[in-house]
């Protein structure tokens, strides 16, 4: 297999759960992907200050939709009296008619979270700083938050040159092939002046060996050994 599947659909149902949560018949399926993945763009364009690594939507039955946003600057999400919350329901409401419900997690470790490692380097990237210190400090500070390893690759006009090319840096361990590993996988472009540098993260967090889901919320729960 080598590095081509997905960690995070790899190891769905045995430590990680899914990102939209619900069932449709036939008719109905293309509908509700549609909107999930425009609801996601809404939000992840809209709201780019506000670091945010995930958007899980789950759809309770009948006309209601639950969008949790994970998110490591909750406070520009929220604004002043709620006032973004309440903006970011009136563009949801013009893609869905359906009854509204949104929540915001916070993200206690943004050091130890790949999408917005990713997001981060490819910020400091369009800033011109350069790829190596910005992959390194990164790492740093992820290694110090307590992750057992750490990749990170960088694709494109590396440092403005005239060729295209991948550069890799790696510590600690990162078992990839390991589904009990707990992977965190991350993606972002940054769009700089000579062209789209991709940023790819794998955060290693250690091993699950049991991951019960918890039935009532659809999470799963964290049960480390070793």
């Amino acid at each position: 297999m080598g590095q081509k599947v997905h960690p995070f659909i790899q190891r769905i149902g045995i430590n990680k759960s899914w990102l939209s949560l619900w069932f449709a018949k036939k008719k109905e399926f293309p509908k509700n992907l549609e909107e999930d993945y425009k609801i996601r763009k809404l939000i992840t364009t809209n709201y780019r200050q506000a670091s945010i690594a995930r958007v899980i939507i789950e759809r309770l039955g009948g006309d209601k939709i639950k969008v949790r946003i994970c998110s490591g600057r909750p406070g520009v999400l929220i604004g002043r009296h709620g006032s973004e919350i309440e903006q970011l329901k009136a563009q949801i409401n013009k893609i869905t008619s359906k009854e509204l419900i949104i929540e915001i997690e916070d993200i206690k470790q943004p050091a130890l979270d790949a999408q917005l490692i990713s997001e981060n380097i490819a910020l400091q990237l369009e800033k011109r700083i350069a790829f190596r210190r910005a992959i390194k400090r990164a790492m740093e500070q992820a290694l110090n938050a307590g992750c057992e390893g750490i990749k990170v690759s960088c694709g494109g006009r590396l440092g403005g040159a005239e060729m295209s090319r991948t550069e890799t840096y790696k510590q600690g361990k990162v078992p990839l092939q390991t589904l009990r590993a707990n992977i965190d996988y991350g993606f972002a472009q940054a769009a700089t002046t000579y062209g789209y540098i991709g940023v790819k993260t794998w955060v290693y967090k250690g091993d699950i060996f049991s991951k019960p889901v918890d039935s009532d919320s659809n999470k799963i729960v964290d049960n480390k050994e070793g």
